[in-house]
């Protein structure tokens, strides 16, 4: 018998990102057949020489579905849009996107096990000093961003009558093919550590590697279906934690610098300004200046523990070293 006859379909949105090509891998190593999903415009560099199937797509045509979900067993959305210079561009890369995908799923889907949406803690909100985030914690987002994750989370949960679908919520993530903290080790690199505001900050931060294993068991575990989860760190940590191991790691001391409030809106404000003249939205902008100055960005992952037998196995100071590892390996550092 054809081994590939007995594969289930796993579908994937956003795989050739950074989270959503670790998921590609770890579906790969459980056997599945990949279906990635991606934009004409898409770079394909993590999903080259991987026996995977590409299907380009336009999200706003329901009917170019209908071949490509008819026999999936898994739908993992993770594709979502993290910078737009105008709000509307967050809600419909957010929002409609995903209600587009989930009328797809329940038209053309004829055996759908599980529809797992990625979420994000900015649809919840930054946390307080002793109540780390929970599941059952009210959405209290504070930038257009996570007001449109909050949107899509809700829009998710009117489908539950129609659909089997869990919700993961991912905190600040790291990890090998990463641009955004690739900043942060280049500037230490250079001999620079910058932290934000006069006070320590605390957050959840996970290795990619662990997001998508929680990914993985939640898609796959019967029970939960119709639930949301933290997929995060079991651990929190002070930038200034982070600094020490990237330190040891680098083998190399950085002069520390905090970055007043003040000056972080300051610069967001500029770069939003310069922006303007760009296609491109600013990485810092006001709403992401809102983001970090928060002290404290955690969130409770008993329930993913308790539930799906999720652990975070990959510590900060592994997952630190293994991501320094593969930036050189690469020439990125």
């Amino acid at each position: 018998m054809d081994n590939n006859l007995s594969k289930k379909i796993a579908i994937v949105t956003g795989a050739s990102g950074f989270v959503g090509s670790h998921l590609v891998d770890l579906l790969l190593k459980h056997n599945y057949e990949v279906i990635c999903l991606v934009r004409n415009s898409s770079n394909l560099r993590w999903l080259e020489n991987k026996p995977v199937k590409i299907e380009i797509v336009n999200f706003n045509k329901i009917e170019e579905f209908e071949n490509i979900f008819t026999n999936a067993s898994f739908i993992y959305h993770v594709a979502g849009v993290v910078k737009s210079k105008k709000p509307e561009g967050y809600f419909k890369g957010n929002v409609d996107t995903t209600k587009l995908l989930l009328d797809a799923a329940v038209k053309y889907c004829n055996n759908l096990e599980r529809f797992l949406y990625v979420s994000s803690q900015a649809a919840c909100g930054p946390s307080t000093k002793d109540q780390p985030k929970t599941e059952e914690d009210p959405l209290q987002p504070i930038t257009t961003y996570g007001k449109s994750k909050k949107a899509a989370e809700e829009l998710v949960r009117t489908y539950f009558d129609k659909l089997p679908i869990t919700i993961c919520r991912p905190p600040a993530v790291y990890g090998e093919r990463d641009t955004e903290i690739l900043i942060f080790f280049k500037t230490f690199n250079s001999g620079l550590f910058t932290t934000i505001g006069l006070n320590d900050k605390t957050v959840s931060l996970i290795n990619v590697k662990d997001l998508v294993k929680g990914f993985y068991l939640a898609a796959t575990n019967p029970n939960a279906n119709h639930q949301t989860y933290f997929i995060s760190s079991e651990k929190f940590y002070t930038w200034t934690e982070i600094g020490k191991v990237t330190q040891q790691v680098l083998g190399k001391k950085a002069i520390h610098i905090k970055v007043p409030h003040f000056i972080v809106y300051t610069l967001a404000a500029i770069s939003e300004f310069f922006a303007l003249f760009s296609k491109n939205a600013a990485t810092l902008n006001i709403e992401k200046a809102k983001d970090i100055v928060q002290n404290y960005w955690t969130c409770d992952t008993s329930k993913a523990v308790k539930e799906l037998g999720y652990k975070q196995e990959i510590s900060l100071e592994q997952g630190i070293k293994e991501t320094i590892d593969w930036y050189k390996k690469v020439n990125w550092l």
